[in-house]
């Protein structure tokens, strides 16, 4: 009995992994795996068929659309993190206080919305957008360029929209390496780019590899910026799935491509897994992951990386080289002074293409035009009257902030004890259950959506606020999980014992002494929660059934229907919004600092 109450200790001390597992299992799981049952079953019937399959393999146009969408989920990927990997550097290796302030930047356009942000694209990319005016202004074009509506459009809205995600994943990788090691290379005699390639980018790459996946599967889901930027010739396989929901009711059908995206970004995450580990998506490195297990892949994928990495140093040596014969010894110093200056600049410029697009919708909500223009004719209100008067508008607003509010109070409650044991508990199957939580990461938005739309079908819950509470708790459970985890590794345990060993219970411990130290990453944990709910259009397109409108739909329905000035309106006052929630999440976060 005692070896049986040994082996149950562990599990009693897990016990806050009870409720998000079961919330996970009956709010996701089973609708998933509901939808992805119904691809084998005949339309209507229990009778089981392989005819969506062979529907689904036999015509070409799904196949194009498919390959269509890894094409664009893999050139947005390389996009975002070519261009945020120099961010993401600057701002492991500067100062604090600068890298504080070169955060915010970085946060406006993530915690912005997706369809403000495609939104300032419309206004910038467009025929009479600001570049075409630029451009023909210069004299470098005398007609307005194709920008917009083509594949140009799709992959500058998509890589603006998903760089910041690449740059937050990669900094939380790239501030644990110590900055002591690529000093200790050039003591030995190695050159800046060696000590680079060879040291610093190698312990690099699980965050890179992190973003990666990230980025693709997040891409390989999207469907708001193809819509709206997009041509015929973008269309993703999220918009057949959308098609054959809303417009065909073919659930069956839709399941089965649903299947077909799933599977891919399985494939996708297996391979991630197998090379990496999947422990990286919480800011592991894979050193830390312990083990020392190598598995074929893992095998092939460090020795690919070892030919790459070094040929890369070797030519680095060949540039150092050169250069040294060419410039005197003693300019070394004036040499790193100036790689450090090229790469403040190229980071100024990629933080400007993620902050600065976003600006651009604001002089148009005060234009008199009833279209968009560049640049726009001032001032009027007519636009933020329109908003402010409008019932709909108003309801919108109001519910959004709401089912934002109270799924991000959801997801903390049964999110942040589940992260304490994670990180604080040893037991078996941890790893299989930080997956199991992880999954709404992994598994593209729209299969979520549209399992939860076939569930709540049947048990009443469509056009409720409950049931967009629900859902968008799904989607905000991980990001509080990976925050709260995340603050927990760097948290000194040792704090905890010394309260214990002066008479303190553990429940006294964690409200004196714990919560307060890390206050400010479960701020940071909610702000992020609800902004996921806030921003969330993909459950709500589906679940709110027209009832229950959230403001991204409604912004979504006007954007479908006519681009006009009341969105600028509307997202120039979502802009204000999150630049107060950010501004105040960076105050409570350095005033927690500070004490």
């Amino acid at each position: 009995m005692s070896a049986l109450a040994q082996r149950l200790r562990p599990w009693r001390a897990a016990w806050p992994l009870i409720p998000v597992l079961l919330f996970l299992g009956v709010v996701f799981l089973y609708p998933v795996g509901q939808l992805l049952m119904l691809s084998g079953l005949e339309k209507g019937t229990s009778v089981l068929t392989l005819a969506h399959y062979e529907r689904l393999f036999t015509s070409n146009l799904y196949f194009r659309v498919l390959v269509i969408t890894l094409e664009t989920s893999a050139w947005c990927t390389f996009f975002a993190i070519v261009g945020g990997y120099p961010v993401a550097y600057l701002l492991a290796t500067t100062s604090e206080r600068r890298r504080n302030n070169l955060m915010i930047w970085v946060l406006l356009p993530f915690w912005t919305s997706f369809l403000v942000r495609t939104f300032a694209w419309i206004v910038l990319l467009g025929r009479n957008g600001a570049i075409n005016k630029w451009l023909q202004a210069l004299g470098l074009t005398d007609a307005p360029l194709a920008l917009i509506y083509n594949f140009t459009g799709v992959m500058i809205g998509m890589s603006h929209a998903l760089m910041p995600l690449a740059i937050l994943t990669m900094v939380s990788v790239m501030e644990n390496i110590d900055a002591n090691l690529p000093r200790a290379a050039a003591t030995l005699g190695a050159r800046g780019g060696q000590a680079f390639w060879r040291i610093y980018f190698p312990l690099s790459l699980p965050g890179v590899a992190a973003a990666g996946l990230l980025v693709f599967i997040t891409a390989l889901g999207f469907f708001i910026t193809p819509a709206l930027l997009g041509g015929r010739l973008q269309t993703m396989i999220t918009q057949i799935i959308i098609t054959q929901v809303q417009e065909l009711l073919n659930w069956a059908f839709a399941g089965a491509v649903s299947m077909l995206l799933l599977v891919t970004a399985l494939i996708v995450f297996y391979f991630y897994d197998r090379a990496l580990g999947m422990s990286t998506l919480a800011g592991e490195t894979t050193t830390s992951q312990g083990g020392g297990r190598r598995n074929p892949i893992a095998a092939i994928a460090a020795w690919i990386g070892d030919i790459l990495l070094g040929l890369i140093g070797r030519i680095c040596d060949a540039v150092s080289i050169v250069y040294e014969r060419l410039v005197p010894r003693p300019a070394d110093r004036l040499t790193r002074q100036w790689s450090r200056t090229v790469l403040g600049v190229v980071a100024f410029l990629i933080i400007g293409f993620l902050a600065a697009p976003t600006f651009f919708i604001v002089p148009v909500s005060f234009t008199t035009d009833a279209f968009i223009e560049w640049p726009p004719k001032f001032y009027s209100m007519r636009w933020y009257d329109a908003y402010f008067d409008s019932p709909i508008w108003m309801a919108a607003t109001v519910r959004s902030l709401v089912v934002a509010t109270a799924s991000a109070g959801l997801a903390m409650l049964i999110g942040a004890p589940a992260a304490f044991v994670l990180v604080r508990q040893r037991i078996m199957g941890k790893t299989a259950m930080l997956a199991f939580i992880l999954s709404p990461l992994i598994i593209p938005r729209i299969i979520i959506a549209v399992a939860l739309f076939y569930f709540y079908a049947r048990v009443g819950l469509i056009g409720t606020s409950i049931g967009l509470i629900l859902g968008h708790a799904v989607l905000a459970i991980p990001y509080v999980v990976v925050t709260v985890m995340a603050v927990l590794k760097n948290y000194d345990e040792r704090l905890d014992q010394a309260a214990g060993s002066l008479g303190a219970t553990p429940l006294r411990t964690l409200w004196h002494i714990t919560i307060p130290l890390i206050r400010s990453g479960l701020v940071a944990a909610f702000l992020f929660a609800f902004i996921t709910s806030f921003d969330e259009l993909t459950i709500a397109l589906f679940v709110s059934g027209g009832l229950a409108t959230t403001l991204p739909k409604q912004m979504w329905d006007d954007a479908l229907l006519k681009v006009n000035p009341t969105l600028a309106a509307v997202s120039t006052i979502l802009l204000v919004f999150i630049t107060i929630v950010i501004l105040l999440a960076e105050y409570l976060r350095r005033r927690s600092v500070v004490r």
